[in-house]
């Protein structure tokens, strides 16, 4: 079906961007062959002519928290967190409902805007109002526990939709890019249907896809399965798994212990807004040092 031009993009959906410096070795970037991605958009990175201060600051960790606190009304929800991310690293925050971990996971972005402390994202402070905020997000991709996609839209208009609108990207370009996500993700053969004509397991990895085609340097995923049927389960996480081990930055969180046990690099558990322990998720699932992790995992392993 044909779209009008002043389609919005969903303002929920913070996503990546390409008018930016190449990746580095070792980071994750979509394959060669996708036109603009590493090619054709270099006129759009030339155009945006980013200005110094919103800049990725060479060799700064992608994400760094600096003694941050969240409070909403009285009630002291993210306690004095202390958190570096590294390039290519994969952190899989776990721990009881109402822990802090879905507020620490959008404070990366400032959906939640922290009471105190500091949000460097690759080395620049994002809480600095001379920032362009809206342009340091659009490198960070973020996967919700609801898909967001638009209804009336086919898939393939979804993942086009924030290209055209966001990168400014032709559509036919925005497109092929679109297609060679669609096909990371495994869809490609799901472009031209609409969102209720998928599984809630196809949906999702179609809002993956959204935020890949917008070639971001990290990506957030807040519980990405927990809507999901058991079944559909595997198929998300598979896609991450890729993800993963292309080298792509990533912060999860999540309640999928086999998950983290086998692709994160650095497991995190915080209880009552405060890091209770972190390691090696053989370390913090295997022998948890700290009594809460230990009764915590007791209960979910």
């Amino acid at each position: 079906m044909n779209q009008p031009d002043n389609v919005p993009v969903p303002p929920a959906e913070p996503l990546g961007m390409v008018d930016q410096p190449g990746h580095p070795a070792g980071q994750w970037a979509p394959s060669g062959d996708t036109p603009g991605v590493n090619g054709h958009d270099a006129d759009h990175l030339k155009a945006a002519k980013m200005h110094p201060r919103d800049t990725p600051v060479p060799g700064a960790l992608p994400i760094q928290i600096i003694g941050l606190h969240k409070y909403f009304g009285d009630h002291h929800v993210l306690k004095g967190i202390d958190l570096d991310v590294t390039r290519g690293e994969v952190v899989c925050v776990i721990g009881p409902s109402g822990s802090g971990k879905s507020t620490l996971l959008r404070s990366v972005n400032l959906l939640e805007w922290p009471t105190r402390g500091k949000v460097l994202i690759e080395g620049i402070d994002i809480q600095n109002p001379d920032v362009n905020l809206d342009k340091i997000r659009t490198r960070i991709g973020m996967v919700f526990q609801s898909f967001n996609l638009f209804p009336h839209m086919t898939v393939l208009r979804n993942v086009t939709v924030a290209q055209e609108k966001v990168l400014e990207r032709p559509r036919e370009l925005a497109q092929q890019v679109a297609l060679d996500m669609l096909g990371r993700v495994g869809l490609s053969d799901k472009a031209n249907e609409h969102p209720s004509q998928l599984s809630g397991g196809q949906q999702q990895r179609v809002a993956i896809a959204r935020s890949l085609s917008m070639n971001p340097d990290m990506m957030l995923f807040d519980e990405p399965t927990s809507a999901l049927d058991p079944e559909l389960v595997g198929e998300v996480l598979a896609v991450m798994r890729s993800l993963a081990a292309d080298g792509m930055t990533m912060m999860v969180v999540t309640h999928e212990m086999g998950f983290a046990r086998e692709v994160a690099k650095r497991v995190i558990f915080m209880d009552d807004g405060q890091i209770v322990e972190e390691g090696l998720p053989s370390e913090v699932l295997g022998n948890p040092q700290q009594a809460r992790t230990q009764l915590f995992l007791s209960k979910v392993l």
